[in-house]
C-alpha cells in the first residue's frame, strides 16, 4: 500500500467512529473489474485464489470468506461524505473533558507497566498513547458494531477503492490464520478499524504485540496488546523518543504572521527571539524545528509544533483532531489547559464555502469546496490577507470575506 493510501485509510478510520470521514471525499478511482463489482460469489473466489497465493491455507480462506455478505450499511456510511467542521475550542473542550482526563490517569497508572515497556521499546510515552486511545473508542467502550469481515468485502467489493480495501480483506483473512480474527463475530469501525485503537487489519499483522502473552493480538479485549501495538505502530510513523510533539506559546502583538502554519521552516529558538514566549517557560528545545500554529487566528490560543507532531499527521489528517489529540497528550503529561484567548469569530459553512469559491476564483488551489478551513484555505487566505495589508494569521474572519 502507498503512503497516501495508508494515510486516507487512517484519517477514515479515525473517524469513523463519528461518522466523519476524509476518504469519503476522495474521488472514486478506475480499477480492474476483475477486482471489484460483479458477481459476489466470483469476487470471493478471486479474493481466496488470491490469499492462497500468498500462502494462506485455501481451507483457513474458505472458513474466512463462507458466509459473507455486502453490508448496505457500510455503503450508506461510505458515501455520506461526512465532514469535520468544528472549531478548535468546540472540538477539545468536548473531548479532552474532565472525565476523560480523570479516567487516563487511571488507566495510566493500572497499566503502568506496559506503559513502561512501550517506552523503552518503542520511546512513545504514556500520556501519548493514552490520548489517542481515548480519543479513539473511549479506552475501549466504543468500537463499532459493523461486521470487520463483511465491511472488508463490501467496501473491496464496491468499485470506489478497492485498491485500499482489498489488501485489508486479505490481512484480515491472515488474521483469521493466525486466530486473531472471527470472521462470524469480530466487529469494529464500518472500514474495517477494530479495537480499542481502531487500527486496520494489514497494520496489526505489521505491527501487533501480544501484550499480555496469551499467544494472540486481541486489540479488542486486550488492553495491553493495544498499548503496545499502538506504541509500535506510532514509532512507525517516526516519533522521536525523548522530544516535544506540542507546546502552548503566548504570542506577541506583532509577528511575521505569514510565517505561521505548519510549514515554516523556524526552529523554536527563532519563534523564541521574536518574542514567543512558552506557558510553561521550557526553552530547553530552541534548536528543535517548530512551526507556530494558530487555530482560530492570531488571538486565539496558540501552540509550538515540534518535528514529532508530524505523527499525528499522519496518524489523522484533521489538522482540528490532531491538534486536539496533542494537546490532550500535553495535559495527560501534566500541562495545564490551554488560554483560549478571544478570537475573532468565524464563519459559518455558507460563508465559508463561498470564502473558499472567492479564493478559488482568485487563482487558489483550496481543494474541494466544503466549508472546512483546511491546509488549503489556510494558506490562500494568508497569501490575500498578506496582499490586503491584514495579519497573515490565516483565519477566516467575516472582516475577511467583505474585504474579498
Amino acid at each position: 500500500m502507498t503512503g497516501t493510501a495508508r494515510k486516507a485509510l487512517l484519517t477514515l478510520g479515525l473517524l469513523a467512529l463519528t461518522g466523519t470521514s476524509a476518504l469519503a471525499q476522495t474521488q472514486p478511482q478506475t480499477t480492474s473489474p476483475a477486482a471489484c463489482g460483479g458477481d459476489l460469489a466470483a469476487f470471493l473466489e478471486g479474493v481466496k485464489g488470491e490469499a492462497v497465493a500468498k500462502g494462506i491455507p485455501a481451507d483457513v480462506a474458505d472458513r474466512a470468506l463462507a458466509g459473507a455478505t455486502v453490508d448496505k450499511k457500510v455503503l450508506s456510511r461510505d458515501r455520506a461524505q461526512g465532514v469535520f467542521k468544528q472549531t478548535f475550542t468546540e472540538f477539545s473542550k468536548r473531548t479532552v473533558s474532565k472525565a476523560r482526563l480523570d479516567i487516563g490517569a487511571q488507566k495510566m497508572s493500572e497499566y503502568a507497566d506496559f506503559f513502561a515497556r512501550a517506552e523503552s521499546e518503542f520511546g512513545v510515552p504514556a500520556p501519548v498513547i493514552t490520548a489517542f486511545w481515548a480519543m479513539e473508542t473511549d479506552f475501549g467502550a466504543v468500537q463499532g458494531d459493523f461486521n470487520t469481515r463483511d465491511a472488508l468485502v463490501t467496501l473491496a467489493h464496491d468499485c470506489r477503492r478497492p485498491e485500499m480495501f482489498r489488501p485489508q480483506l486479505l490481512a484480515a483473512i491472515e488474521m483469521v490464520q493466525h486466530g486473531d480474527l472471527d470472521p462470524a463475530t469480530t466487529t469494529g469501525a464500518w472500514a474495517g478499524e477494530i479495537g480499542q485503537v481502531q487500527m486496520l487489519p494489514e497494520d496489526i499483522i505489521a505491527y501487533g504485540i501480544d501484550g499480555d502473552g496469551d499467544g494472540h493480538v486481541n486489540l479488542k479485549k486486550s488492553s495491553p496488546d493495544a498499548i503496545l501495538t499502538a506504541a509500535k505502530f506510532i514509532q512507525s510513523l517516526g516519533f522521536k523518543a525523548g522530544q516535544p510533539w506540542i507546546q502552548e506559546v503566548s504570542v506577541p502583538e506583532n509577528l511575521p504572521w505569514e510565517k505561521t502554519g505548519l510549514q515554516s521552516g523556524m526552529t523554536a529558538g527563532d519563534w523564541f527571539a521574536l518574542g514567543v514566549t512558552p506557558r510553561d517557560g521550557n526553552t530547553a528545545n530552541s534548536a528543535l524545528e517548530a512551526s507556530l500554529v494558530l487555530p482560530q487566528g492570531r488571538k486565539g490560543v496558540a501552540f509550538l509544533t515540534y518535528p514529532n507532531f508530524k505523527i499525528y499527521l499522519e496518524w489523522n489528517q484533521s489538522f482540528i483532531y490532531t491538534t486536539s489529540a496533542a494537546y490532550f497528550a500535553t495535559r495527560l503529561a501534566g500541562a495545564p489547559p490551554y488560554q483560549a484567548g478571544n478570537p475573532e469569530p468565524g464563519l459559518g459553512d455558507l460563508e465559508m464555502k463561498a470564502l473558499q469559491t472567492r479564493l478559488q476564483a482568485l487563482g487558489h488551489d483550496v481543494g474541494k469546496i466544503d466549508g472546512i478551513l483546511g491546509s488549503g484555505t489556510r494558506t490562500a487566505l494568508q497569501k490575500e490577507q498578506l496582499k490586503l495589508g491584514l495579519p497573515a494569521d490565516g483565519w477566516a474572519t467575516p472582516e475577511l470575506l467583505g474585504a474579498l
